[in-house]
């Protein structure tokens, strides 16, 4: 079992930025465990380093972030922000988590 963790979203940045990106595979796999304790369901983050299937494990990031986090029930939206604008999605992850781990 996971506790939600409060992170600092500027921290959580600069680590990525100095890690080159390591930390960003490092913020979701720790992410994930949090989110898996809410409720959901991600695999795996092996899978995260797989073509192809990396793809959908970050379709089955999303679809648990929005149906046991956000709670609206809207993965594909989730989904296509990521594709799209994937550097905002760690802020908007953990803002999120953070509201849950002060609640």
């Amino acid at each position: 079992m996971y506790e939600i963790k409060n992170r600092n979203i500027a921290m959580v940045y600069i680590l990525m930025i100095v890690t080159l990106g390591i930390y960003a595979i490092v913020w979701m796999v720790k992410t994930k465990g949090e989110i898996n304790s809410l409720g959901g369901d991600i695999p795996t983050s092996w899978f995260l380093i797989i073509p192809i299937a990396n793809i959908w494990w970050v379709y089955k990031y999303c679809e648990c972030f929005s149906n046991n986090v956000k709670k609206d029930n809207n993965p594909i939206m989730w989904f296509l922000l990521y594709l799209i604008f994937s550097p905002i999605m760690p802020a908007i992850v953990q803002s999120e988590l953070n509201k849950v781990s002060n609640a």
